[in-house]
């Protein structure tokens, strides 16, 4: 049995048959096709299928696909356009916050939220305290944090 989903992603509205127990992750990359956003773990450990819901970084593996009905979800494919990288991108292009690219998505995803949550208050501190859910098995997170720092003076 399959159940029809409408939500809006990436700022148009979209609409899909899943099972009832399709995660949201699994929705976003097979249903629609946007594989931006990873599949690390399959227990909401490692972050990288970070995404925005209603304007707040979640684990899109920790959702139901039905959970978004009427709702907004924005993934990295949704943040900037080709020639016009977002600032968290470009901070993670210009500080080499990445090497072999898988967390990246989740990574930026989650430096926007935590930019957006803590306007005029940002230390090193901070960003390593709240990048706890994000796993990277690549980078010792210097870059990463120093990434979300730069994209934060420009954002």
């Amino acid at each position: 049995m399959t159940v029809k989903v409408t939500t809006t992603v990436n700022g148009g509205q979209v609409s899909g048959d899943v099972e009832p127990n399709t995660l949201l992750v699994h929705f976003i990359r097979e249903t629609l096709g946007l594989t931006g956003t990873h599949v690390g773990c399959d227990t909401s450990q490692c972050g990288a299928c970070t995404v925005h819901f209603d304007g707040v970084p979640i684990k899109s593996c920790t959702l139901l696909a039905l959970q978004a009905e009427g709702h907004d979800v924005t993934t990295i494919e949704g943040i900037g356009e080709p020639g016009h990288l977002h600032p968290m991108q470009a901070a993670f292009q210009e500080n080499h916050g990445l090497q072999c690219g898988f967390c990246t998505p989740g990574m930026i995803m989650a430096g926007i939220g935590i930019v957006e949550r803590n306007k005029g208050g940002l230390t090193e501190e901070t960003i390593r305290h709240e990048l706890e859910g994000n796993i990277c098995r690549c980078t010792g997170y210097h870059n990463i944090v120093k990434s979300i720092a730069a994209a934060a003076r420009d954002m």
